[in-house]
């Protein structure tokens, strides 16, 4: 589990590792502990202390690291902007496609070779249904679907940019959705995000305006119900992948040996 915004700590009786990676070190130290019959791994990808903001979170070296240890599917919750005036504060959404309007943030392991990743379908549909489906037995509230816009921040959005995004399909808005997405398909990881909306973005409806004081608070209040369900969820995920995930290196030459 990769924690965003307002969670930086989940498991319970956790063995910290420190995890280098070609890519220098991840966010922080891996917690790692067991959840049911599995070991379940956590990163804060901002830090536990916040200290990376949204643009100079190391991605490479943090889905590295968890390959690494043997991570294989990854739950990502994440705090977002409603795009939609029904979707407000508290609201879960189960994000099933991704527009990146990021800019110089470097969004693949392949610097060399020619190594074209299928990315058509960025989350894994398995992981997909497993959070849709531990949400109804919490008897909470998730849009099934939904398409997460990817902003470079770490400004908020201007109320144009935030009614275009409306305008070409956004459900939500976020700033660390990508490339953390592809840089699990380039290691045929599992991804699965988890999109939490905090507020609605500033161009949805009347003089509205988000701020950071907002986004902390909303994540904090609804903190516990992510919690419970994160842990349901992650207990439920399948032992052995059945999804295209594991898959999407298939027949391609690496310039290098994965994790």
């Amino acid at each position: 589990m990769i924690g965003g915004s307002g969670l930086y700590a989940l498991l319970d009786d956790a063995a910290e590792f420190t995890v280098d990676t070609p890519y220098g070190p991840p966010s922080d130290p891996i917690t790692i502990a067991e959840v049911g019959d599995r070991a379940v791994a956590f990163l804060p990808r901002h830090g536990r202390d916040h200290r990376h903001p949204p643009h100079r979170i190391p991605y490479r070296a943090n889905l590295w690291a968890l390959r690494s240890i043997g991570v294989r599917q990854v739950l990502a919750p994440c705090a977002v902007g409603g795009l939609r005036p029904e979707l407000g504060p508290g609201t879960f959404v189960i994000p099933d496609q991704l527009i990146d309007r990021t800019s110089g943030r470097t969004q693949t392991y392949y610097d060399e070779g020619a190594v074209h990743v299928s990315f058509a379908d960025p989350y894994c549909p398995v992981g997909r249904e497993t959070v849709r489906e531990a949400a109804a037995r919490h008897g909470v509230a998730a849009e099934p679907t939904g398409t997460m816009v990817v902003v470079e921040g770490p400004r908020f959005s201007t109320r144009a940019e935030s009614r275009w995004f409306t305008s070409i399909g956004g459900t939500v808005v976020n700033m660390t959705g990508h490339p953390e997405a592809v840089l699990a398909r380039e290691l045929a990881l599992c991804y699965t995000a988890i999109a939490l909306v905090t507020d609605l973005d500033a161009g949805v409806e009347g003089d509205h305006g988000v701020t950071q004081e907002e986004v902390f608070r909303v994540f904090g209040e609804n903190t516990a119900r992510l919690r419970g369900l994160l842990l349901d969820a992650v207990a439920a995920l399948p032992g052995d992948r059945a999804c295209p995930c594991g898959s999407a290196l298939d027949g391609i030459k690496l310039p290098f040996a994965l994790p």
